[in-house]
């Protein structure tokens, strides 16, 4: 089959550029998934590889157990907090321009997170990298969705996309306990440089620029309340494991979220442009894959702390030898990840999103038999078994969600999952946190975490079920 006619590129200045070698479309999209690939991949590995990196990190800079918290959270909160406005921005002025700002964001934001000489600007480098990593996400998948205008390519697509972050978010530990013990723990920032730098090349140079909505506002109201509900809900859950949930502050954090929480629904019901429009809840298929990603992520990446937390302290494991543990998990995310898009061809979409979280449910549940002297080799299966349902079901979860709303809206569409996605692994981190946070509860506080993630998991599976069964009112 021939190769489709070249791309041109959408440059207001094409012709007093020079002249490029032209370059074959397949092979242009080929790129510009590696782009995108780099992109979402450096964002998640930062998700997981400073977890190792703490005990040097306050060695070398100091502080207490907060402040180190905070070199963690400060990323994720920022990522959740912001991610919806990357994607509304990304659909006005262009995904391309917006994605290519946040890559050199990040870049830059690890090179003086590298560079900090103190905790407090260590948190604040840490803070920026989590609002390029909310730019960095949904615009690119907005770019990939522009790339692959065919649904079925458009799904090996996303599955390689997310290939590459699963197995960067749990080589994490692994690559940052390397690192650490070749070089420092300042080497898990600049490992970031050579990436930002490749992935700026090869989307400058081969990804073409979206559509833009130059007639669409900026929604600034509801970006503030989304942002601030977001940003206080995450600072009480994660206070709330220090302080207690009965603290002042932690209670104050939660009544100000709910407050603009409902601040936020007012003013995207009523504003002549929102920024989320709600009419894409009543999109059933929208809907119930904007929850799935909530709650998967709850049960996922807050069992992956409890679990990193019981190698170390349970099992006395070095940094080094927990990020060994998590090899067997890291290995069988790539091929599930890219088995994905095949079994969806043959069962659907909702079929297998749902066999991926009653997959991953089964691992929980066989872990319920973990104690403090239970060997490594006993929790392998159960262990690939939990990291196996989450690679099968996040291909087809993004691919359904994006598929679910016309491309104008790629952008906000990414950015809703994204941001529930990561919303998720804050409330997963900071609950199940709580639950193990007395060394002689600990073992009881895990079998909990387990219970309410495979119940969590249990109801993820229904959902996407009844979504995809039950005919969509707003489908006219």
């Amino acid at each position: 089959m021939q190769d489709l006619p070249l791309r041109t590129r959408q440059y207001a200045d094409v012709s007093s550029r020079p002249a490029e070698k032209p370059v074959p479309s397949r092979l242009a999209a080929s790129l510009t998934l590696a782009a995108m690939s780099l992109g979402y991949g450096v964002v998640q590995l930062d998700v997981t590889i400073v977890n190792t990196a703490l005990h040097a990190i306050g060695a070398t800079l100091g502080g207490g157990v907060s402040d180190l918290q905070w070199v963690v959270s400060a990323y994720t909160i920022a990522f959740a907090a912001f991610i919806l406005t990357a994607g509304a921005l990304g659909d006005r002025i262009g995904a391309k321009r917006v994605f290519m700002s946040g890559f050199a964001l990040f870049t830059a934001a690890s090179l003086a997170c590298a560079l900090a000489p103190n905790a407090p600007v260590l948190i604040a480098a840490r803070c920026i990298q989590g609002l390029a990593a909310a730019i960095l996400v949904p615009n690119s998948l907005a770019l990939l969705s522009h790339a692959y205008p065919d649904e079925r390519a458009r799904g090996r697509a996303v599955a390689v996309w997310a290939a590459g972050a699963s197995v960067a978010l749990t080589a994490g530990p692994f690559l940052g306990g390397a690192l650490i013990a070749l070089i420092g723990w300042r080497a898990i920032f600049l490992v970031n440089l050579p990436i930002g730098l490749a992935g700026l090349w090869l989307t400058f140079r081969y990804a073409d620029e979206t559509t833009r909505s130059l007639s669409r506002e900026i929604d600034l109201p509801g970006q503030v309340a989304a942002i601030g509900a977001l940003g206080t809900l995450a600072s009480a859950l994660i206070e709330g494991g220090a302080r207690g949930w009965q603290d002042p502050f932690v209670l104050s954090g939660f009544a100000v979220s709910a407050v603009l929480s409902a601040l936020f629904v007012w003013r995207e019901a009523y504003a002549p442009q929102p920024m989320l429009p709600l009419s894409l809840f009543r999109q059933r298929m929208f809907a119930a894959t904007s929850l799935v990603g909530l709650l998967v992520n709850v049960a996922y990446y807050g069992l992956i702390f409890v679990l990193s937390l019981y190698f170390q302290e349970i099992n006395g494991l070095s940094a080094f030898q927990t990020g060994l543990a998590f090899v067997p998990m890291m290995a069988v995310v790539l091929p599930v990840n890219l088995i994905a898009p095949r079994v969806s061809e043959r069962i659907g979409a909702p079929a297998t999103i749902g066999s991926g979280a009653l997959l991953s449910a089964a691992g929980c549940l066989a872990l319920l038999g973990l104690r403090p002297d239970t060997a490594y080799w006993a929790i392998c299966a159960q262990l690939i078994a939990m990291s196996s349902g989450l690679g099968l079901l996040v291909p087809p979860l993004t691919s359904t969600l994006l598929g679910s709303v016309e491309k104008s809206r790629s952008g906000i569409a990414a950015g809703v999952l994204n941001a529930t996605r990561q919303t998720g692994s804050v409330l997963g981190v900071a609950l199940f946190g709580s639950l193990v946070g007395r060394s002689t509860a600990f073992i009881a506080g895990l079998h909990a975490s387990l219970l309410i993630s495979a119940g969590l998991l249990l109801v993820a599976a229904a959902a996407i079920m009844l979504g995809a069964l039950r005919p969509d009112r707003a489908a006219a």
